[in-house]
């Protein structure tokens, strides 16, 4: 038998790239599901056309990062029905300190990490998405005597947020003209890993330079070493 029954649209709050080191204490559920969300999908690419051409060829540069787009209330006036839902705490709680919770959850910097946390955005079987916040915008309406808000909609967008090595393998990229980054292994050579990567080891020198490595000969296994694009005419 399906469960029918009502579901909060929730923010998970994450210390770690990986998703890893949740802290329950800034979750925030919204009291009440959004109005609408929106997805979007963007390929860039390349229509530059050349002096004295007519139209152009659209070149494959780069897939932007999935955009999820959200709309949802947060009220004070006590009058929406099933507001908060479960948590009761909700109805009474002014419009400030629920905003506080939301930014505390997607948008205030974290001092341990120096930067706003990782996010998981969950809403029943049709949004998991990891992610990160990239715009937060507020309009108020309904107001107090005092000037206090009762009453604002809240538009908040999130992009998809991948590690390197997810995005390599779903790429399966292996181009001598992108950028790269390896963890060593043990047995690994500074050589070998060149080869890998630009199909000519003649490249470790400059490999070495870029990554400030005292030695070619020992490389540490755990350190990720970078492997920028470089011009055939440097090796």
């Amino acid at each position: 038998m399906s469960d029918n029954s009502l579901r909060k649209l929730v923010i998970k709050s994450f210390a770690n790239r990986d998703f890893t080191g949740e802290d329950p204490t800034r979750q925030f559920a919204t009291p009440i599901n959004p109005e609408s969300f929106s997805q979007t999908y963007k390929v860039n690419v390349d229509t530059q056309t050349g002096h004295g051409n007519q139209g152009s060829e659209a070149r494959y540069k780069s897939t932007a990062p999935e955009e999820l787009r959200l709309e949802f209330i947060l009220d004070g006036t006590k009058t929406m029905e099933g507001y908060g839902g479960d948590n009761k705490e909700y109805i009474n709680k002014p419009v400030h300190d629920q905003l506080a919770d939301l930014k505390k959850c997607v948008y205030n910097m974290d001092g341990n990490i120096h930067r706003p946390r990782f996010l998981i955005v969950h809403w029943g079987s049709e949004i998991d998405f990891r992610c990160v916040l990239s715009n937060l915008e507020l309009n108020f309406s309904l107001f107090e005597p005092d000037g206090k808000p009762l009453r604002v909609k809240v538009n908040a967008t999130f992009l998809a947020h991948k590690s390197r090595e997810e995005i390599q393998a779903e790429s399966r990229l292996s181009s001598p003209d992108l950028t790269h980054y390896r963890a060593v292994k043990q047995g690994d050579r500074l050589d070998l890993m060149t080869w890998s990567i630009y199909n000519d080891p003649n490249y470790f020198l400059q490999v070495a330079k870029v990554n400030a490595l005292t030695t070619i000969r020992k490389i540490k296994p755990g350190n990720e070493l970078y492997f920028p694009p470089f011009d055939k005419n440097e090796a």
